[in-house]
């Protein structure tokens, strides 16, 4: 059994590095569930292009089921990683167990929530007569799988905030590797085209649902899941829930936004711009997804330390997500200026919307050079326990900035899908703005109450 003390001795880049590799693999890999199937789907003969865009329409569900998870997750970890820090283990585990009741119960109510009101949300989200019948045979099956994915996301990140970013990383891979063997198998060999990928996707995420309870139930971790603290009790949940807030509200309005984008992008441009749509959030992904890993491994050291009072291990550890998040956002950014049309013939061979995702890439992804700066500061709070200004901030960059700039800037110009993808860079830029003025302010102000703690305890 491992040690938690490691987490607040051993040197603190050679700890992050050590943790932040298995996650950012973890959700390197994690991105094949989101974006082979769509690979897959484009590459289908003759209605790949349509049954590409049907998936993509099913993102703000898909997108809000992984809010809840990260609001469990995402929330629970840090808040059990500073109870840790704080020598009160007991106290951990009780957030654990609450954290899966929340999981089963939340994914039973929208389990049945949405597959009644599925197919007209999948309409008021961008279909058409054209894609609808996709959009509605991919959903239904991969929302009758919901409390697996959500196991998944949800539990995952308590394995890696108490340092086992291995036994993360692994989960994930199982669950990967088993949809990459399967979406071929189920799409084209059984013919059973998007209803295929998303069984393959479900079947997937069981089997890695299952390795995450099992690990958690074992002697091998330090924090164990116990019937005895499966029952709720508010006083431990929900501040989890409140620090949770934050990820969650980033997530669900990743899901506002992908609707706002494809009923401006169907109203001015047709099919064609929400399928590339489709492409771009996807892309965005490969841009995000292994910045978010880099801050799970990052979190357990910056939540443990804050919790134990050692304030330069808490500066240090957030010096170094943010070096290497604002190093791999260039370097993304300079790859997509570089060669756009690789990205998008990953997802599809037809020519049109090839070259229209091209010309979008450019546009939408100007800003995203400098998002590694948002992912840093956004992320430290949320490790630190301060949920109140981790929320505002992601409340900043999308309810504020990025939905009015949609409807807005396309009245302005000439040319109205480029006023609709200049929505995007132009809230990067003014978000990561001022996330960076505020976390310089707040984060002084943390780090200077920790001192003050360590120099008035006792000897």
């Amino acid at each position: 059994m491992q040690n938690k003390e490691f987490l607040g001795t051993q040197k603190v880049f050679k700890l992050i590095i050590k943790l932040a590799i298995p996650t950012i693999i973890a959700q390197i890999v994690n991105l094949l569930y989101n974006v082979i199937d769509r690979i897959y789907i484009g590459h289908i003969l003759e209605i790949g292009d349509l049954a590409l865009t049907g998936v993509g329409i099913c993102m703000p569900i898909i997108m809000l089921i992984s809010a809840f998870s990260a609001m469990i997750g995402f929330g629970g970890a840090p808040r059990a990683s500073i109870y840790m820090g704080k020598k009160e283990d007991e106290k951990a585990e009780v957030v654990l167990g609450n954290s899966i009741t929340l999981v089963v119960i939340i994914s039973f109510v929208l389990t049945i929530l949405l597959l009644i009101f599925a197919k007209p949300l999948l309409y008021v989200f961008g279909a058409s007569d054209n894609t609808i019948n996709y959009a509605h045979n991919y959903l239904k099956i991969y929302i009758i799988g919901s409390l697996f994915v959500m196991i998944t996301l949800g539990l995952n990140p308590f394995i890696s905030a108490q340092g086992f970013t291995k036994v993360s990383m692994v989960s994930v891979i199982i669950g990967a590797l088993l949809n990459t063997l399967l979406d071929p198998i189920f799409i084209f060999a059984f013919k059973m085209g998007v209803q295929g990928a998303a069984l393959a996707t479900i079947i997937s995420q069981g089997a890695s649902s299952l390795f995450i309870i099992l690990f958690l139930s074992s002697k091998k971790t330090l924090l164990t899941l116990k019937l005895k603290n499966l029952k709720l009790q508010p006083k431990i949940f929900l501040p989890a829930l409140a620090l949770g807030l934050s990820p969650f509200v980033m997530q669900l309005t990743e899901a506002i936004i992908m609707i706002c984008f494809n009923a401006s992008l169907k109203k001015y441009g047709g099919d064609v711009a929400v399928g590339s749509m489709t492409i771009l959030s996807s892309l965005m992904q490969f841009s995000m997804l292994p910045l978010m890993g880099l801050a799970q491994g990052a979190q357990p050291v910056t939540s443990y330390n804050f919790g134990a009072q050692k304030p330069k291990r808490v500066r240090d550890s957030f010096l170094i997500l943010l070096i290497i998040s604002l190093s791999y956002s260039l370097l993304f950014w300079l790859l997509l200026l570089i060669m756009p049309h690789v990205f998008a013939q990953m997802f599809t061979k037809k020519a049109e919307l090839i070259n229209y995702t091209v010309w979008a890439i450019r546009i939408y992804f100007a800003s995203c050079g400098i998002f590694g700066i948002q992912i840093a500061c956004q992320q430290t709070f949320i490790a630190i326990g301060n949920a109140k200004i981790s929320l505002f901030l992601a409340v900043l960059r999308k309810i504020i900035l990025l939905i009015p700039l949609i409807f807005i800037l396309p009245l302005t110009m000439d040319n109205h899908v480029l006023g609709v993808f200049l929505a995007e860079p132009l809230a990067d830029l003014i978000a990561v703005s001022v996330t960076l003025v505020m976390f310089i302010i707040f984060f002084r102000k943390a780090l200077k109450s920790l001192n003050d703690n360590a120099l008035n305890k006792p000897l």
